[in-house]
């Protein structure tokens, strides 16, 4: 069993990967990667799911929601600068015009409708997470700390300098046994260099899945543009190789009525977190922020 999609498997006519609920096998959580390279003009309507819509190397999208207009600047690539967003209701009906680049649709399942919200990249929560070469980039685009005027749906982006590991310590959150925390998650993988905004062809990384009854156990060689989905079981690490950063998109929506970011850490793990006070946060991070790279 392997729940690794390489780049390019979910390809549709329309998009370079879709993901639905019953693409993965489950009920709540769903992605969509669009290229205006293949159309200048893209047109949804929001059937039962809301979304956050989420620039990745697409600038300038002119966005017409339910007849009200939005612009969002977008940025160069996901190694550039932390993005603006827009928060899409249940339903709604949404036309996206742009020229170049790649944007994310990220969708929940839900019957719950919330007013629409854009929010610009300097109001887009970002904070360094772990400490030593477990040191990250946590982009809190629309998790239940960051943003409230959503039903089901979880999304962040993570950046992870080359070298340095994230999703550590491995945890979960899958409802079984005794982690009462229920959310399925979608990984969308872009792999850079040091000198890149985007993407790398050339770009690999590790990720590493394991189920508590010992059902899968998976470490799976990453390329730039891989999807893995996580329907139970522990993750992590995420691995960055040396000289090629790694980001990846999380998307998370479960049955809780109250939206939660909340997990179990593999109980034999669990002291990373108290060795992080003694250790030296890689001074690399934070990567990037509202006007750009950071430079040091």
């Amino acid at each position: 069993m392997s729940w690794h999609f390489p780049d390019g498997s979910l390809r549709t006519e329309t998009t370079l990967a879709t993901v639905t609920p019953e693409i993965a096998g489950w009920t709540y959580s769903g992605i969509q990667i669009f290229n205006f390279a293949k159309r200048l003009t893209v047109e949804l309507t929001m059937t039962g799911v809301e979304g956050v819509l989420l620039p990745l190397s697409a600038q300038n999208l002119q966005v017409t929601l339910n007849d009200a207009p939005f612009t969002l600047k977008g940025r160069s690539g996901v190694f550039a600068a932390v993005s603006d967003w827009l928060y899409l209701p249940v339903n709604s009906k949404v036309s996206i015009t742009g020229t170049t680049g790649e944007f994310a649709l990220c969708t929940a399942r839900t019957t719950q409708e919330f007013p629409a919200y854009y929010t610009a990249a300097q109001d887009v929560s970002v904070e360094v997470r772990g400490s030593g070469q477990a040191t990250r980039q946590v982009t809190n685009i629309a998790t239940s700390s960051s943003f409230a005027g959503a039903h089901k749906i979880n999304v962040c982006e993570v950046l992870t300098p080359g070298a340095n590991w994230s999703s550590w310590p491995p945890h979960r959150h899958d409802g079984i046994g005794d982690c009462p925390y229920n959310n399925e998650e979608i990984y969308y993988f872009r792999i850079g260099t040091t000198i890149g905004d985007h993407g790398d062809p050339d770009g690999q990384g590790l990720f590493h899945v394991y189920t508590v009854d010992g059902e899968v156990d998976e470490t799976t060689t990453l390329h730039d543009g891989d999807i893995y989905i996580v329907p139970k079981g522990f993750h992590g690490p995420s691995v960055a190789a040396p000289e090629y950063p790694l980001y990846f998109l999380n998307v998370l929506a479960g049955p809780a009525q109250d939206r939660t970011m909340a997990f179990c850490d593999d109980p034999a793990h669990h002291w990373i977190r108290d060795s992080w006070t003694t250790q030296v946060q890689d001074p690399r991070c934070p990567m990037t922020n509202a006007e750009g790279k950071v430079t040091r």
